[in-house]
């Protein structure tokens, strides 16, 4: 049989479709939704940022519509998720504890904080003992003693040691309140759990490039290490031999010499690409740390989108905004907009919206993009939008 070809508009369908983005939502979301749109995905990027809803909120808000934000709190404390590294800090299913656990034992995160360690052992191993004697235990719990303000990148020495043993895996995350980590021991969290019971490392590791080719619809190999951070040189040749061990099926699109990759679960969707018959119709906002684009270089090789998160940046040397929304609409990334959900006022703000190239503010997409807006601000319980007249086109780069 020769060898399936889409074009890319096509392809594009195809990973809009594996990650829940094709078309909108038609039935009003479950808590169960919740859960099987995150096991869709793999995984659930964590950021605290609150200009609007914070990240992983937003994440399953672009797919699902409007629901109930508390249902992710209760699904980890519940234990149907866990927390750990994945692609960043990320919410997990609880069924694929064995592949990250395996992760953990490997020698990736083994120098993670290390130095945190290696300079206050004595104070690390009694925040460890203080949670063995006392139980559960929030870093608020712990007085700063040293006059400073906390800060992400200046914590105070028990959150550093609570971040070393959850990043080594002796400690989890129970649940979360008001966002902030609740800790316990591992043993406590699971105490079924034995680490013989993980997976090999190789066997880990096909499991994860299989799981990111799934999460993405279709694949180039130099993609696939991205999702779950995996090493590059490694994922290159491991697709490439789950691909020969019929693990993986193999596409070409049209005007990339390279093939690409599906997970067999796919292959139906593949064909419905191919055959005209997957229509993106849906308009929406997304995260920063959406899936779509976290891989800034796949973003930019699929849609041609440029992008940059520019909360990091100083005032004074960002472009398009704090924190920018990248705006999905029909199949293409049309622009990126600076909004915040004012929550005195009910008031959604948007600063300013910035359209890619070529993109015109039609009837069509004008009307998509207002809808969109009054789904994300009636959902923030914001439902008054406020624009403001800053409607640029971003120049076509040199």
């Amino acid at each position: 049989m020769s060898q399936l070809a889409l074009t890319l508009p096509q392809a594009l369908t195809m990973m809009l479709a594996a990650q829940g983005l094709l078309q909108p939502p038609t039935m009003t979301a479950t808590k169960d939704d919740v859960l099987a749109c995150i096991r869709q995905m793999g995984a659930l990027q964590i950021d605290t940022i609150h200009v609007v809803a914070r990240s992983p909120y937003l994440v399953l808000w672009s797919r699902l519509g409007d629901y109930t934000p508390a249902w992710l709190d209760e699904h980890l404390a519940e234990g149907r998720l866990f927390e750990y590294w994945a692609h960043a800090a990320c919410f997990l299913p609880s069924e694929d504890f064995g592949l990250h656990r395996r992760m953990f034992l490997s020698d990736q995160f083994n120098n993670w904080y290390r130095h945190w360690y290696d300079q206050y052992p004595q104070e690390m191993a009694a925040v460890l003992e203080y949670v063995r004697q006392n139980g559960e235990v929030r870093s608020r719990d712990f007085e700063r003693s040293d006059g400073k303000k906390g800060t992400w990148w200046d914590w105070k020495l028990e959150k550093r040691a609570l971040e070393y043993w959850f990043t080594v895996g002796e400690l989890m995350i129970v649940r979360r309140e008001n966002f902030q980590r609740v800790y316990n021991l591992r043993e406590r969290v699971l105490p079924e759990w034995r680490d013989e019971q993980a997976p090999s490392l190789d066997d880990t590791l096909d499991a994860l490039a299989l799981r990111s080719v799934q999460a993405l619809g279709f694949a180039r190999a130099g993609w696939v290490a991205d999702y779950f951070r995996l090493t590059k040189k490694d994922t290159l040749a491991r697709v490439k031999a789950l691909a020969e061990a019929g693990r993986l099926e193999t596409l070409r699109v049209e005007g990339w010499d390279e093939p690409c990759y599906v997970h067999p679960s796919q292959m139906a969707l593949a064909e419905q690409a191919a055959a005209g018959q997957l229509e993106p119709t849906y308009t929406t906002l997304l995260s920063p740390f959406d899936p779509l684009v976290w891989d800034r270089k796949r973003a930019q090789e699929l849609f041609g989108f440029d992008y940059t998160i520019e909360c990091y940046l100083p005032a004074e040397k960002r472009i398009y905004g704090y924190f920018s929304l990248p705006v999905l609409s029909r199949g293409t990334l049309v622009g990126r907009l600076d909004a915040k959900a004012n929550r005195q006022t009910k008031t959604f703000e948007v600063r300013s919206l910035h359209l890619e190239p070529g993109v015109e503010l039609d009837g069509t997409l004008k009307a998509d993009l207002e809808e969109a807006l009054q789904r994300c601000a009636d959902w923030h319980q914001t439902p008054k939008v406020e624009f403001l007249p800053r409607i640029h086109t971003r120049p076509t780069s040199d």
